[in-house]
């Protein structure tokens, strides 16, 4: 028979139909009650085992973890918290678990630990619904764009520039390391590469998305990225997942219009399509919040911050504004913060993001116009004397700080390879992201979203490295 689905038998009106149900055993208890979890939802379903009518040999590999496949009756549950249950008529054990070896036993484990057994952390409730809620807001992100009209681009993985001028790239060689070749000045001789020159994987696909925003309009990009920064912290990932749109025609008005469009919409879908997910993780969080000392804690539980996003329309305000707001801050007065704001040109912290978004303004905060010096070489310069600003703009939220950073893009040639020349960037890689600045060029815009980042908003997790399936960060590159 085939197998229905433990989401869909919940529910399902039971009348003593026949089902079969496969999934993987979280609990058995008396020799008789089995919860049953298949990775469809949160919820466990009860499997009801009849005395005697399951060999003693047969019960005794009913163990946490082990596969089974039953069938029986579906019918209304008397237990409190669950409305249906299945009367198993027969059981076969898919696959067996060691109780003595399996590692995921009933009780609470800690995420550094789940972290080590990354290969079956995902049977777990919270890393199972994590996931869950990472499959819907992938979706949602793709069905968003595709409703707008938006069109879908791979950029590559493997590239020859560096979009953020950081350096932190990985490298990517088929050269023999023990013994590369060597030019005549006795430096490697890339010529001798796979691709005849330097490469690496992408920080970013946003350079290769403007070159399709000049001729499709409006695109946006969703794939993977990579930093080689040895940074070992809750925020930071060797490998991630970007969201990248760029629109031909738009201003920084319109970057910033569409940014906020578009995490409500994901705000939204999250609340209507993860509930259940969504309040396991809340009582999760909630939980956690618990342990912190009380100066530290959330003032808003996750469902509540879902809402503090759709909810309220977003505060906009220039980088200038804010200096001020932050110099004049009680915080920045008595010295609280960190990272003391003492004159126009620093560049923001999360402290500061956090206090304009929770504090003053209490609703989602679009700072725009930033300094030019704390920003990348593609930023449209404002056409201003006294300070040397570029239409830059980042979203942030209450938790986290920036969420979204982009900007209009500079589309004129001039000052855009003065800009590249100022930062001492290699003219030879980017000559044809200049030159669609020589065909045809036109007004664009776009921002970056860290997918990864966007999770943990949404899921409520403290570390970055507990909303990916397969963490990549500094000296760990298991599974």
């Amino acid at each position: 028979m085939k197998r229905t689905k433990i989401k869909e038998l919940l529910v399902t009106e039971a009348r003593g139909q026949t089902i079969t149900v496969n999934g993987w055993v979280r609990t058995f208890r008396n020799n008789q009650f089995i919860s049953l979890n298949d990775g469809s939802t949160i919820q466990n379903l009860q499997a009801v085992v009849a005395l005697n009518s399951v060999d003693e040999g047969t019960l005794k590999r009913i163990t946490t973890g082990a596969c089974l496949s039953v069938t029986g009756e579906l019918v209304p549950s008397p237990a409190k918290g669950q409305t249906v249950e299945v009367k198993v008529s027969a059981l076969e054990i898919v696959g067996d678990s060691d109780p003595e070896k399996y590692p995921l036993q009933p009780k609470k484990h800690s995420l550094e630990f789940l972290r080590e057994i990354a290969h079956l952390r995902g049977r777990t409730n919270t890393l199972s619904a994590v996931m869950r809620v990472r499959h819907a807001m992938a979706f949602a992100v793709h069905k968003f764009f595709n409703d707008k009209g938006f069109f879908y681009i791979h950029t590559p993985v493997i590239t020859g520039s560096d979009a953020e001028g950081a350096g932190a790239m990985f490298r990517v060689t088929t050269l023999d390391l023990n013994n590369p070749p060597k030019d005549e000045q006795g430096n490697i001789d890339y010529k001798e590469d796979f691709f005849g020159r330097e490469t690496n994987l992408t920080v970013s696909g946003q350079l290769e998305g403007e070159t399709y925003a000049l001729a499709l309009g409006d695109i946006y990009t969703f794939g993977p990225t990579f930093r080689a920064e040895n940074s070992n912290t809750t925020r930071h990932l060797a490998e991630f997942w970007m969201i990248e749109p760029e629109m031909a025609f738009y201003d920084l008005e319109d970057n910033m219009a569409l940014a906020q469009e578009f995490l409500q919409y994901l705000g939204k879908y999250a609340l209507e399509n993860c509930a259940d997910d969504l309040q396991f993780l809340d009582k999760r969080a909630q939980d956690e919040e618990a342990t912190k000392p009380q100066d530290q804690r959330s003032e808003l539980g996750l469902i509540d911050r879902l809402k503090f996003i759709t909810e309220n329309d977003f505060q906009r305000l220039s980088y200038t504004e804010a200096i001020d707001i932050l110099k004049n801050s009680n915080p920045n007065k008595k010295k609280k913060f960190q990272y003391l704001v003492d004159k126009w040109g620093v560049d923001l912290q999360s402290e500061h993001e956090r206090y304009l978004v929770e504090k003053h303004f209490k609703k989602p905060v679009i700072l725009y116009n930033y300094p030019a010096a704390i920003k990348a070489f593609y930023m449209k310069q404002n056409n201003e004397t006294e300070n040397k600003t570029v239409r830059a703009m980042d979203v942030l939220f209450p938790g986290i700080g920036e969420i979204i950073g982009g900007s209009q893009r500079e589309e004129n040639y001039d000052k855009l390879l003065s800009r590249v020349q100022e930062l001492g960037l290699p003219e030879k890689e980017l000559w044809w992201y200049l030159e669609l600045r020589k065909f045809g060029s036109a007004p664009h815009s776009g921002f970056g979203l860290g997918f990864e980042r966007l999770i943990q908003f949404v899921t409520g997790m403290t570390n970055i490295r507990d909303v990916i399936p397969f963490p990549r960060f500094p000296g760990n590159a298991e599974f």
